[in-house]
């Protein structure tokens, strides 16, 4: 997973030089997150979460990282979108599921027959169809032109005739864009498809189009400069520094033929990033292994069976049963870590690995291509820029430079790499034990079957019968007690029904204060569905909190998440039962929603998770999977789902035990992506003698105790560099560790058996962490819940590389 082993090598401590780097990665913060707006032609930050004019329709959601652990990748999903106007109740019967408005002033005709124009409460999923999208988008876009040229010609440099027509136009387009690319991520179709790719030139067009608006970008300059400047909150501040950096790094200050060669960049980007990531869920779908002897599963469990059966049936093969088969195993998640991991034909393993490393590898789904023109364009826009390499425009407006997130790569690294070393020989000491012919020659299909049977004998846990005592409802009801604790919030699943759904399974929360009113919403989509649904688990934002574009314009709108995950869904009678992976994975998600939803800021620029740098992002994600292995809250949710008993305390106590294990081997991992990555946006030359896999190998040969597979073809789904918003920015999965392990420090401090202190350190974490969105940098933010600066430490100690004092 996301962990640093407990201990650094096998022959001392962590020596001072990875103390030193993190201390001085910590206080690079203050200084990176001002940009002289002198130099801001040369400042660039391609995408993510500044809600920019023109990044803002494409920004990317919030996945989790590739679990080291599992090689289940979280992928994203390439999207965001924001809606109208909500519901102020949480109750079914208040409001109905779409409340249609006036319309805009479109063609009547066209807005009545078309789900996508009319105005609503919450939006209408269950509705919208590939049909829809070309004249719903094509008629949207000549509406907005229409906003944007009125806006041009009647801008003055102040907040209500500069900043809230310009968030209007952003928003209106945001929602509905939002809820295509939505359901293309969770019901795929190939009209969807086909639909999207017809409109995505002309979208696109006009985001540049607004993006490097001059009449705009010139009042944000006078707004700066005017008398106004003073009377400005912070948040405002923020909002005016970063729309006029994204409309310089978006390309308005390019001369007319470099600007009309970046928009060609552009749209090429676009419509790489979409072929990339179809081709991975191709793939995924694709293969399809049918198995009809019992001994090929042999070792399987039985949760493993039922999905492989469930999957049977749904493929035609309408008497498969768990007991007898036949079962087809895929490359989703479940099945794939299931067979990994429990799997006892070796042969079986391999050809199920090798067929997951080479993804979208070959044929006409091939996406080595579309990798080398990915990069090859993204370069030539780092140049436009006046960048030497794409990594410098991703850290632009990150928290990091490209120097420090290689520096602390690498110590981290250096303190990783002898735990791994030794994880590899008690992996072969292992099993030799157990007179396994592989035990010297173990293989990539090995390393998983072997930990899962060295952790099952080390500490007596067995993941698959540890199911059980983690059903869904159980971890729902613990993460919302915990919730409550900690933020005093109450979820309310009574909303469920009241807005429309994608899927039969999705539900609908709400969310409320102490008082009981309503203050957020969110969806939450847990199950596999290979054959429509993107892998992986991610949080994005369906609308953000906002009061420019409430109902009234003065209270404001109340903000709404997607959680989505792709976890076991039930079989049988049976509810779906997690792994303890799948638990902490819906913990981090929840985070993520938590950081969106609790917001106090009304400017709806900065609301949320929005205007944050991305390598501060995964702090409230990280900092919730901190609390699965807190006592009560475990306790709470591990109940078994048939007879109620608790988890047993010394199963609790192993799985504390078991927390690191393996860790070297995770870490390193994650450093080989992050690393990879990196190398790729700065050193790596497109068309040149080295290939993107020969960086890969390079790379691996530092960060992998096993090298990788010759035909190892892991980029080729790599989604979050190639189609998703982490390129040049894996590392921030790292960067951000440090935050979220001092943040959780902060409760350790308090003591995690003092109710009174939790509940008032989390009071303070939810009125500055979570409340205040990007309207502060993210250093101030943690400044003003913590009394001080990020320390190293307690990541150190979290990971055994500082001693735990006595």
């Amino acid at each position: 997973m996301r962990r640093i082993p407990k201990r650094a090598s096998a022959t001392g401590s962590v020596s001072t030089a990875t103390l030193l780097i993190i201390v001085n990665m910590l206080t690079l913060m203050a200084s990176t997150t001002r940009i002289a707006l002198s130099r801001s032609v040369h400042r660039q930050r391609p995408r993510l979460h500044r809600y920019a004019i023109h990044r803002s329709l494409s920004r990317k959601s919030f996945p989790c990282p590739l679990w080291s652990s599992s090689f289940s990748f979280c992928l994203q999903n390439p999207r965001r979108s924001t809606s109208l106007s909500l519901s102020t109740t949480c109750s079914s019967a208040s409001t109905p599921p779409i409340a249609p408005r006036a319309p805009p002033p479109m063609a009547d005709a066209v807005v009545e027959s078309n789900p996508l124009l009319q105005e609503f409460e919450f939006p209408p999923f269950d509705a919208v169809e590939a049909k829809h999208v070309r004249p719903g988008i094509l008629a949207l876009l000549k509406m907005l032109e229409s906003n944007l040229e009125e806006l041009e010609r009647t801008v003055e440099p102040s907040w209500p005739k500069l900043v809230e027509p310009l968030e209007k136009i952003v928003d209106r387009l945001s929602v509905v864009w939002g809820m295509i690319n939505h359901l293309k991520a969770v019901k795929d179709t190939a009209e969807l498809r086909a639909a999207i790719e017809e409109v995505q030139a002309e979208k696109v067009k006009f985001q540049l189009r607004l993006g490097q608006s001059k009449p705009v970008y010139n009042a944000f300059k006078d707004l700066q400069e005017s008398p106004d400047w003073s009377m400005l909150s912070d948040a405002q501040k923020r909002i005016v520094e970063n729309q006029i950096k994204e409309a310089v790094l978006n390309g308005v200050a390019l001369e007319d033929d470099k600007r009309e060669e970046f928009n060609k960049i552009e749209q090429e980007l676009e419509k790489l990033s979409k072929k990339f990531d179809e081709n991975v869920l191709d793939a995924t779908k694709k293969f399809e292994k049918l198995i009809t002897d019992k001994k090929d599963i042999e070792g399987l469990p039985a949760t493993a069976l039922g999905l492989a059966a469930q999957t049977a049936v749904s493929k035609g093969h309408k008497n498969a049963t768990p007991e007898d088969g036949p079962w087809v195993i895929t490359l989703d998640a479940p099945s794939f870590m299931a067979v990994m991991q429990h799997a006892r034909n070796r042969a079986l393993r391999e050809e199920i690995y090798r067929a997951y490393v080479t993804r979208a590898s070959s044929g006409d789904i091939d996406n080595t291509l579309i990798i080398d023109q990915i990069l090859k364009l993204r370069l030539e826009k780092a140049k436009l820029l006046g960048y030497n390499n794409y990594a410098e425009v991703s850290m632009a407006m990150k928290m990091a430079t490209v120097d420090k997130a290689e520096e602390l790569l690498e110590k981290l690294r250096i303190a990783s790499w002898d735990a791994a070393v030794q994880d590899m020989e008690d992996l072969k000491h292992f099993a030799k034990s157990q007179r396994a012919i592989e035990s010297d020659d173990l293989s990539h299909w090995d390393i998983n079957f072997w930990g899962e049977r060295l952790r099952e004998s080390k500490y007596d846990i067995n993941e698959e019968e540890l199911r059980p005592y983690f059903s869904l409802p159980k971890v729902m009801e613990g993460l919302f007690n915990l919730a409550r604790t900690l933020f005093g919030i109450e979820i309310d699943e009574a909303a469920d029904g009241l807005a429309p759904v994608w899927n039969r399974d999705v539900r609908f929360y709400c969310v409320k204060d102490s008082s009981g009113n309503p203050i957020a919403y969110f969806y939450f989509d847990p199950y596999s569905r290979p054959s429509e649904k993107r892998g992986g688990a991610w949080m994005d934002e369906v609308v953000a909190r906002s009061r420019v574009v409430s109902r009234d314009g003065v209270s404001a709108r109340l903000p709404i998440a997607h959680m989505v995950c792709n976890q076991t869904p039930p079989v049988g009678s049976k509810p779906s039962l997690m792994t303890f992976r799948e638990v902490e994975t819906v913990f981090h998600e929840f985070g993520h929603a938590l950081q969106h939803m609790l917001t106090k800021q009304d400017e709806g620029l900065v609301a949320g998770i929005r205007g944050i740098e991305w390598d501060a992002v995964e702090l409230p994600s990280q900092f919730m999977e901190n609390w699965c292995y807190h006592r009560d809250t475990l306790m709470g949710i591990a109940k078994h789902y048939e007879t109620g008993e608790s988890l047993p305390e010394d199963v609790y106590r192993k799985l504390l035990a078991a927390r690191t294990f393996r860790a070297g081997s995770f870490s390193l991992r994650q450093i080989r992506f992050a690393s990879v990555d990196l190398q790729l946006h700065t050193k790596y030359v497109p068309g040149g003698p080295e290939s993107v896999y020969d960086v890969d190998r390079r790379v691996s040969e530092k960060t992998q105790v096993i090298p990788p597979l010759l035909e190892d073809r892991f980029l080729c789904g790599f989604n979050h560099i190639f189609a998703g918003g982490y390129a040049a920015g894996y590392y921030s999965y790292k960067w951000a560790e440090v935050l979220s392990a001092d943040a959780f420090s902060a409760f350790e401090d308090a003591g995690l058996d003092d109710i009174k202190a939790v509940k008032e350190t989390g009071q303070r974490f939810r009125e500055t962490i979570l409340a205040l969105g990007g309207g502060k940098a993210p250093l101030q933010v943690f400044i003003e819940f913590r009394g001080r600066e990020p320390s190293p430490d307690a990541l150190l100690r979290h990971n055994g590389l500082l001693p735990v004092a006595a």
